[in-house]
């Protein structure tokens, strides 16, 4: 690997954590990501220095993710791996799989909980109504955003400043200040 390469690697492996995987799955998904060709388990294990079972654990757990591809090259029996080449592909998965994995659990906790009804605690069922409110609110947003081509959503993503301006035009719709703006 380049130094570069290597960089890369490992701050996806200290990512990993943050992000609730481990580092070495941060740092497998990292060199296939780099990779311009598929790799084998042989290829990443010594790429990475890791032992073949991390590699393998890895390999599913990216696979469970819906992460990583698995490729079979001609005279080759051995299974190889790679990113999808689409950035947005992989950023689309990435949020479809938190969200399944994430925010769904959470929703439908919030939404069994008021249907028990009132519990007594005016202001606790006030706050779990709002945050399934709120909840609901962005993932009809999302859904909204996942029906979008790519093209688009760049164009809506882009547009930035100009959307803040548009909405600033809008009776009652004020933009939150911050000390960028003083």
């Amino acid at each position: 690997m380049t130094p570069t390469q290597q960089a890369f690697v490992l701050h996806f492996g200290e990512m990993g954590s943050r992000w609730g995987i481990n580092r070495t799955v941060g740092q497998v998904y990292a060199l296939l990501f780099l990779s311009s060709a598929p790799l084998n388990a042989e290829g990443i294990t010594t790429a990475l220095g890791i032992s073949r079972s991390n590699t393998s654990m890895a390999l599913k757990e990216l696979q469970a993710w819906n992460l990583v591809r698995l490729r079979h090259l001609p005279g080759d029996r051995r299974d190889h791996f790679t990113t999808p080449d689409d950035l947005w592909e992989i950023v689309r998965t990435l949020v479809a799989e938190r969200r399944k994995r994430e925010i769904d659990p959470t929703l439908t906790v919030l939404r069994e909980l008021e249907m028990q009804g009132p519990s007594g605690d005016d202001y606790a069922d006030a706050r779990i109504g709002e945050l399934r409110e709120l909840i609901e609110m962005m993932t009809t947003f999302h859904d909204e955003m996942e029906r979008l081509e790519t093209e688009r959503l760049v164009q809506l993503l882009t547009m930035g400043r100009k959307l803040g301006a548009l909405l600033d035009k809008v009776p009652g719709m004020r933009r939150k200040t911050t000390e960028k703006d003083a």
